[in-house]
């Protein structure tokens, strides 16, 4: 058992927490990450699931991860190569149709399913951009925040309010009403407001509720929608890419950023404790019993995770520490990996394609989708579950052996309580779901890794599966996220903060909250 002193100690070195770790070290600071795991990224990892077989084990694609980020930590410098899909989505449809999107093509395909969708694409593309480039611009900011005190202790706060203001403000009255629409609605009345068909429904449906336990027409669903539309591949507004080497390339690069600037990263180094001094975050102690001693504690998890295990409550608020135990987390996703033996047969589009680099949407329908959730929600699965699939050896030949493939299956809805015994029953189910569109598909593999909400909880600590570290309802965004009061980072517990997805601007690997945390850690640390 040792005891050694840093400036700052960051519990967990998931992407935000190497973002975190980069940024303070750069600034001059020493600092101490402590991981759980063997290797660093969190969510964001690259493993071998079957022999001869890596692919990226949880988060499975780009484009959220912030220019900025990207640009400060050097990330292509450091190795990182992102190269984009040849096409967007391909969704098979039930009929043997089938719809395809991407650059150039999206106009023509909707045009085949009605011509009245197709003239409305346009406006409604520019409709939502127009929402997204507001709240791109407020990222890499923390929220206006509520503080108690005088006014004073306001005024930063409300001057970050009027900043925020007079850039809504430059909206018209549309925009304005968009913005408003797209924070309430649910993403099913959205789209129906806009489209008539379904496959252009469903492709954008799909993004409200990806990694939300919810259905296309649940209220607030209209904003997860916009949240997957911030991103961007090598300069490219909407685009999703693949990093060769899998997400875990992403985490290997910004943990050689790290290095170059001096960060210490401890694998291998659970933690067992925050400690605390006279109600104050003075460091932490590893389950080893080492103790890393800083002037501010850092924490990558969940906030759940970190005040239910690791903060003692003694030092925490009552009222606190009750809505953080009500704090919603919990997803419908059920993630796969699976190695092939060959590509898969589309009967829609049977010859290999473009279509194969594209994210493949099984899920032909909203009301598909709102069936899918209804039945989860009555039977802990569905059925007829929505299953994206990524076919990333079609970009990246490192992934598997010559003439051999590795698929990302994207799976909801299952209960996030499903227990572990139902989950080679779901994995099962989720394979033939890809059957049905592919036949063959299921002959093909050759293993598989299933990870069931409870297996996401324990190897990557997402609480009931929650790829988001928390639900993105309005209740729990911007100046609300994780607990109105404290979305400046820091917890009630002087010395502590928070830098992962459970911060502003929530989840998806992005950087952003990392970012962020850092700047509240460096204010706070110059002024002391």
């Amino acid at each position: 058992m040792t005891t050694t002193t840093t400036d700052v100690v960051i519990l967990g070195g998931g992407h935000n927490g190497l973002v975190c770790a980069f940024y303070l070290a750069k600034a001059g600071l020493k600092v101490t990450v402590l991981e759980r795991r063997h290797v660093v990224g969190g969510a964001a990892v690259t493993e071998e699931f079957h022999p001869g077989f890596r692919n990226s084990t949880a988060s499975y694609t780009v484009s959220l991860l912030n220019p900025k980020v990207i640009a400060d930590m050097d990330l292509a410098g450091h190795g990182l190569r992102v190269v984009e899909r040849r096409m967007s989505n391909f969704l098979p449809l039930d009929d043997g149709q089938y719809f395809t999107a991407g650059e150039g093509r999206t106009k023509a395909e909707v045009a085949r399913f009605s011509v009245r969708d197709s003239e409305r694409l346009e406006a409604y593309e520019t409709r939502l951009e127009t929402v997204a480039a507001i709240l791109r611009d407020l990222v890499l900011q923390a929220p206006p925040n509520v503080v108690e005190g005088g006014w004073l202790a306001a005024l930063p706060e409300m001057l970050k309010a009027g900043s925020v203001g007079r850039r809504v403000a430059g909206l018209d009255v549309t925009g304005r009403r968009d913005l408003l629409d797209l924070f309430t609605k649910s993403a099913g009345d959205w789209l129906d407001g806009w489209f008539e068909s379904d496959p252009i429904k469903a492709l954008f449906g799909f993004d409200s509720i990806v990694g939300n336990y919810a259905s296309p027409y649940t209220p607030g669903s209209a904003y997860v929608l916009l949240h997957h539309v911030f991103g961007e591949v090598n300069g490219r507004k909407g685009v999703w890419g693949h990093a060769i080497g899998g997400m875990g390339a992403i985490t290997q690069a910004m943990a050689a950023a790290c290095a170059g600037v001096g960060v210490d990263i401890r694998l291998d180094a659970p933690v067992a404790a925050v400690l605390t001094e006279k109600g104050r975050a003075v460091g932490a102690v590893t389950e080893a019993g080492d103790t890393v001693r800083a002037r501010a504690v850092v924490s990558n998890l969940h906030p759940r995770l970190l005040f239910d295990r690791f903060v003692d409550p003694a030092v925490v608020p009552k009222d606190f520490q009750a809505r953080i135990g009500n704090y919603a987390s919990g997803s419908g996703t059920f993630r796969m990996n699976v190695a092939l033996s060959e590509l898969p047969t589309f009967t829609a589009l049977p010859e290999a394609g473009d279509h194969h680099t594209a994210g493949i949407i099984m899920a032909p329908s909203l009301a598909y989708m709102d069936r899918a959730h209804a039945e989860a929600r009555l039977h802990g699965w569905s059925s007829k579950p929505i299953v994206e699939m990524l076919i990333p050896s079609t970009l990246d030949d490192s992934l598997a052996p010559a003439g051999q493939h590795v698929a990302s299956l994207f799976c909801q809805h299952v209960d996030p309580t499903l227990a572990d015994e139902h989950r080679d029953t779901v994995a099962d189910l989720m394979i033939e779901t890809v059957d049905s569109y592919a036949p063959g598909f299921k002959a093909s593999v050759v293993g598989r890794l299933a990870l069931g909400p409870r297996d996401l909880e324990r190897r990557f600590g997402l609480v009931g599966g929650d790829i988001f570290h928390g639900k993105l309802g309005l209740d729990q965004l911007f100046s609300a996220r994780p607990v109105l009061g404290h979305a400046d980072h820091r917890m009630p517990v002087p010395g502590l903060y928070l830098c992962g997805s459970g911060a502003h601007p929530g989840g998806g690997v992005t950087g952003a909250p990392g970012h962020n945390a850092a700047r509240a850690v460096l204010k706070a640390v110059r002024r002391r």
